[in-house]
């Protein structure tokens, strides 16, 4: 370290929002009518203990009040009910020369009376002033009686009634009530431009936007608009997005609530709760109730079922059913639900004249996927490289969370390396993280592990490169990611509608090339097959179970059915065919999977010097693109930095003196 960085000086920690030297500002909290109650009762106790400490007179025994009263030394006397108070005569000789000069003593007529009136006869030449109180015995039962009734009654107002009148949120007492959370019509900002990938979806809603605006437009040809809409489709899609923009777009209020919000250990607390939520909305019309996950509560009723037999949920369910039955021709209410489970909801919520319209929200295709992109990317500054149609490309089956959380991670990565805008190499980064996790570049592996990952990868990317009915190949890597030791990556041209035997076939042989490539090469074999095997098998499966592709079984589906099985209790192991019907399945899945083994080693075995090339480059470049494999297969040589070059250029860059350090040296 040079002495520049030794004299550095210290630089305060900046505070929020940029400024610094400046501390936090303190959480502001709110103060409700409880929270004065009890400072008001802390003050009093207060101001009684200070007064107790500041008391300008003594207290004195019976039996020294009537010897000071003997003696002639007390100047004046007040007898209240049940103390009397008053002054000693001046100069009169005393213990302790500060005590003040008033005293106190504690009095009951009933007893004392009698003895003190006969004192106060014998003294009457003396001079003593005697006073008698006014008798205030309705302060006294205020104090002792009303005064704690009120704070009992006020302790109750405050921890019971105000919940009980205080709607959604109450801490007690409002267990019926509903837990939604209203957004007004203010507050909901987004609309359809917010949207992307779902185009049909905004088609088919578009009518219960002009409904919401123009209910009379509708009235006038005696049609009659959907009560509900269900949004069907896989998690991240953009249900609850859209059920905004819908809310957005018609410029009303916003109900949301989940499923799961409705269900408690208390019978009949889910049904309270849907009737208090539909009675706010009906108030506040037009409007939208957005129920989310409502296959949490709208699951198919029945024995066999599961779930079946909640009372709870039931009532829950039943109550849904009546109020979207009791919603009259002109009630301007929307009722939106959300699943990812369409096929497991009750009959009777999906019928017509209850969520009528049922829309599926898929995934997004090709073109939705670079529309999504472009909604997200313009919160950042995107490079002029920055190319989304290829980053949709690279991403098939993602769903628009993903998508999302690709953008927001290149955004990221760009910051941390102090980059001005968002380059292609921050967005594939970020798409490899999310899909197979952050890349491992410090972990120190053997160099035995590193060749069998380097062909294995190279293996993969071979078949991958040479097979026309394959996917074409978009980079390779041995650098770690997530449980993986190393990735092939393949860029679709277009979404697969379909998926054809000789793809099948393909994709088996793609699978099978790592294992292969372990064999010729490094004579062993090793466990980073696992996953390869698995989606072999998993394809080989799909291929014979469920899409007819194998002549010996025919065109008969023996998958289970999915919708069925949830729904249903089954019994572990059963089938729905029979045992020599299992033999032929198994026969099956292994000749096709042989057979794709086969055609993968032919074609290694005929190309071993292309593949070592291509597992030669993996071990000193760690990544190679889809050009750069292709320059390999051609014969050529990679002109590009190695990965030793750039280390030793990342290091020598991190050793070169700051100006900034210098300066303030």
């Amino acid at each position: 370290m040079s002495s520049g960085q030794d004299k550095k000086p210290t630089q305060p920690r900046p505070g929020p929002r940029g400024q610094r030297g400046k501390k936090p500002p303190l959480p502001r909290y709110k103060r409700g009518p409880f929270t004065y109650l009890i400072i008001g009762l802390v003050l009093l106790t207060g101001w009684m203990m200070l007064q107790q400490l500041l008391a300008t007179s003594v207290d004195i025994s019976w039996d020294g009040f009537i010897e000071h009263l003997k003696n002639d030394e007390i100047k004046s006397i007040e007898i209240r009910e049940t103390e009397i108070t008053g002054k000693f005569k001046p100069g009169i000789p005393r213990r302790d020369k500060k005590a003040p000069d008033s005293f106190a003593v504690n009095y009951d007529s009933e007893v004392l009376g009698k003895r003190l009136g006969e004192i106060l006869k014998e003294k009457e030449e003396s001079g003593i002033e005697v006073k008698v109180a006014k008798q205030r015995i309705w302060l006294i039962m205020l104090i002792q009686w009303v005064l704690p009734l009120l704070i009992l009654v006020g302790i109750f107002y405050f921890l019971f009634a105000r919940n009980l009148r205080g709607g959604a949120g109450g801490m007690l007492m409002s267990f019926g009530r509903s837990k939604h959370r209203l957004q007004d019509k203010d507050r909901v900002k987004i609309t359809f431009k917010d949207v992307a990938g779902v185009e049909e979806a905004k088609e088919e809603v578009a009518e219960i936007i002009e409904f919401l605006k123009n209910p009379k437009k509708f009235q006038r040809l005696g049609g009659r608009i959907p009560r509900g809409v269900l949004l069907v489709g896989p998690p991240g899609c953009g249900k609850t997005l859209l059920a905004k923009a819908i809310a957005g777009q018609a410029d009303v209020p916003f109900f949301s609530i989940s499923g799961s919000d409705f269900v408690e250990m208390f019978v009949g607390v889910g049904a309270s709760r849907v009737r208090d939520l539909f009675k706010q909305a009906k108030d506040n019309s037009p409007c939208i109730i957005f129920l989310d996950e409502v296959d949490a509560i709208g699951r198919k009723r029945g024995a066999g079922y599961v779930g079946g037999g909640h009372d709870e949920r039931e009532q829950t369910l039943n109550a849904i059913l009546v109020e979207m039955d009791g919603f009259d021709t002109d009630d301007q209410v929307i009722v939106i639900a959300a699943t990812n489970r369409g096929d497991i909801l009750d009959h009777a919520l999906t019928r017509p004249g209850r969520f009528d319209r049922q829309i599926f929200v898929p995934l997004p295709d090709l073109k939705g996927r670079v529309d999504i992109l472009k909604v997200h990317a313009k919160k950042i500054k995107l490079a002029s490289d920055a190319d989304l149609e290829r980053l949709a490309r690279g991403t098939p089956m993602f769903t628009g969370a993903d998508l999302a959380a690709i953008i927001n991670e290149a955004a990221l990565a760009a910051t941390m390396a102090n980059k001005d805008s968002v380059e292609t190499a921050d967005l594939e980064e970020a798409r490899d993280k999310v899909r197979w996790g952050r890349a491992k570049k410090s972990r120190v592996i053997d160099e035995y592990d590193k060749k069998i990952t380097a062909y294995h990868e190279a293996g993969h990317a071979f078949i991958q490169s040479v097979l026309k009915e394959a996917d074409p190949l978009h980079k390779v890597s041995i650098i770690p990611r997530g449980p993986y030791g190393g990735a092939t990556f393949a860029l679709p041209e277009k979404d697969r509608l379909h998926y054809t035997k000789r793809y099948c076939m393909a994709l088996l042989q793609v699978c099978f090339g790592g294992r292969i490539a372990e064999e010729i090469f490094c004579d062993d074999i090793s466990s980073g097959a696992q996953s390869d095997i698995q989606q072999a098998t998993n394809i080989a499966k799909q291929m014979i179970l469920t899409w007819g592709m194998s002549d010996e079984l025919g065109l008969i589906s023996y998958g289970p059915d999915a919708g069925l099985k949830d729904m249903m209790y089954v019994m572990p192991g059963e089938k729905e065919y029979s045992e020599k019907t299992a033999e032929a399945i198994d026969k099956e899945i292994k000749r096709i999977t042989d057979e794709a083994y086969k055609k993968a080693k032919e074609l290694i075995e005929s190309n071993k010097d292309k593949l070592e090339r291509i597992a030669k480059a993996l071990l000193k470049y760690e990544t190679l693109d889809a050009d750069d494999v292709e320059v390999i297969l051609e014969g050529g040589e990679l002109d590009k930095p190695t990965v030793s070059d750039l280390l030793a250029a990342e290091q020598a860059r991190d050793e070169q003196p700051n100006p900034e350090q210098e300066d303030l040296s």
